[in-house]
């Protein structure tokens, strides 16, 4: 008889590491053109609570030129994308919205593999209903602490969407990669393993183990739904560890120990062949943009 294996956590080990942070930016009716032109490493949530909305962004940014929104919704931009809103002054769109910052800004794993803006329909994103009650009860008039709640619970929110997002890829148009990597049951526990113990030896063998598969069958899977190999996944996520370290001041030589690498050089040479910079230099490049 075979038995399923438990589910896994597929959301805190990534979120744990690479967390995501959100403010509260507007509440209210829009009206007329409200333009967003977000800081590179920053993206935004909006909720819109009733009424129609037209969006539009600039050209040659990978999103769509226009969007038409006609019930209430959620939208997602994981990347610093301008967009604008428009609506007659007569047909007011109520929404709220917050800007998302996400610890290691373009490196954010999430913001690496998710589309650049997504449109979820709030009544298909399961158990949203409470949050944004309490949410809409914050941004509804000003109180002791309001700014504060709201940001937490548009913090919810998101990973209300994100839960959905990892049940749902396909419906949503997500590209392979984490997302949809993390979507497969047998994959995620894989990938979860992998983002709870970074430094550990990995082999294919032992992810396709934790897996539950063969090693071909898992190398193979793995290459079609996260878009490339095990071991070049593993760089990746030690790589873009190694960036958000550097960030909050830790050394090369205590990264190269926790993520795995014989030593500092192991680590600088595999950092320079992913970011095609050294640590010192990479990180002289990045500590503006990232404040």
């Amino acid at each position: 008889m075979t038995t399923t294996p438990p589910p896994v956590d597929r959301l805190s080990g990534l979120l744990e590491r690479f967390p995501v942070r959100a403010q509260l930016s507007f509440t209210g009716t829009l009206c007329g053109v409200q333009s967003f032109t977000p800081a590179p490493g920053t993206g935004y949530l909006h909720v819109l609570r009733r009424g129609t909305l037209k969006v539009t962004h600039p050209a040659r940014q990978g999103v769509p030129r226009r969007l038409q929104i006609s019930e209430p919704s959620l939208l997602f931009y994981p990347r610093a994308i301008t967009h604008h809103f428009h609506n007659p002054p007569v047909e007011g769109s109520d929404f709220t919205c917050a800007q998302l910052r996400f610890d290691g800004g373009q490196a954010h794993p999430l913001v690496r593999t998710l589309p650049g803006v997504l449109v979820l329909p709030l009544h298909q994103v399961d158990g949203l209903a409470a949050a944004l009650d309490l949410l809409f009860a914050e941004t509804d008039r000003v109180r002791c602490g309001h700014r504060l709640l709201a940001d937490r619970l548009f913090e919810v929110v998101l990973i209300q969407a994100l839960r959905w997002l990892l049940d749902h890829p396909r419906e949503a148009g997500v590209p392979p990669g984490l997302v949809t990597g993390l979507s497969d049951p047998r994959l995620a526990r894989a990938l979860v393993a992998l983002h709870d113990a970074p430094g550990a030896p990995w082999s294919v063998e032992q992810l396709a183990a934790v897996a539950g598969m063969s090693r071909t069958s898992f190398a193979q899977r793995f290459r079609d739904l996260v878009g490339q190999t095990p071991a070049g996944y593993l760089t990746d996520w030690r790589i873009g560890l190694a960036q958000a370290g550097l960030l909050q001041g830790a050394s090369i030589k205590q990264l190269a120990s926790d993520l795995g690498y014989a030593n500092p050089s192991a680590l600088s040479r595999a950092f320079a062949a992913r970011s095609g910079h050294s640590p010192r230099d990479w990180l002289k490049g990045s500590v503006p943009s990232a404040r």
